[in-house]
């Protein structure tokens, strides 16, 4: 069956790729089973454990390389814990959601197409708390309704305010990432969600992907060509939660 070794591969692809730039993938992964025709009761659990695993990863390898601020993670994670607890608990009916990832995905192959992996933002300024706060709550709540870590809306936020330099911004990226996505996971488990049976072997393909591409995005930045490539699958994909 085509899914039981294309679907781990592409996920191996989209860990590589997303951990380079400071992701944890989470958009690639439900694109990936998008094109598969999963369930979404199934997309989502699968695509928050899947992040945990690779946002550990990143977490670990971009702090040892030093691109991390405490403050900004703190910051940003004071009001998204409890709302992306709040959105795992949630559940938006099959007619809400497969549109809502959708324009997610859109959103995202957007944001890969458009962003310079040179990218430093200069003149950096200070974050206000009560606006840190505020938007770490609305990312939170939306990332834990739609089964995504977040990253794609806090690391444009965070170089468009020039709250914080590229790397920096990878490296508090992810953690914030990891930590909404196990809240998001917490609020999911206590309502039994069902995992694909696949899921094992998914697991072990993210893993590998996350220590490839956070080892390599720690240093220098990912491909700019690849991300591309990347951007193109996520418009197929979301298109066709969209449509479907």
């Amino acid at each position: 069956m085509l899914e039981t070794w294309l679907l781990p591969v592409l996920i191996l692809v989209a860990a590589l790729l997303y951990s380079s730039v400071g992701h944890a993938g989470a958009s690639g992964y439900l694109a990936a089973m998008a094109l598969f025709g999963l369930a979404p009761a199934e997309m989502r659990p699968a695509a928050l454990l899947l992040n945990v695993i690779v946002a550990t990863i990143g977490t670990i390898k971009y702090s040892r390389a030093g691109h991390f601020s405490r403050r900004l993670f703190f910051l940003f994670t004071l009001g998204s814990i409890p709302c992306a607890l709040l959105g795992g608990y949630l559940t938006l009916p099959s007619t809400v959601y497969r549109p809502v990832v959708g324009a997610i995905l859109l959103l995202s192959s957007v944001r890969l197409m458009i962003e310079s992996p040179k990218l430093v933002a200069a003149d950096k300024k200070r974050v206000p708390v009560l606006v840190a706060v505020v938007c770490g709550g609305a990312i939170g709540l939306l990332s834990g309704l739609t089964g995504t870590g977040g990253g794609i809306f806090l690391s444009p936020l965070l170089l468009f305010m020039r709250w914080a330099e590229t790397k920096e911004t990878a490296g508090v990226s992810v953690a914030f990432i990891l930590a909404n996505s196990i809240a998001g996971l917490v609020g999911l488990l206590s309502k039994a969600p069902t995992l694909p049976q696949g899921i094992g072997v998914w697991a072990v393909a993210a893993t590998l992907g996350g220590l490839i591409g956070s080892e390599f995005g720690s240093k220098r930045l990912g491909n700019f060509t690849l991300r591309k490539l990347l951007a193109l699958v996520l418009v197929i994909a979301g298109l066709k939660m969209i449509l479907s």
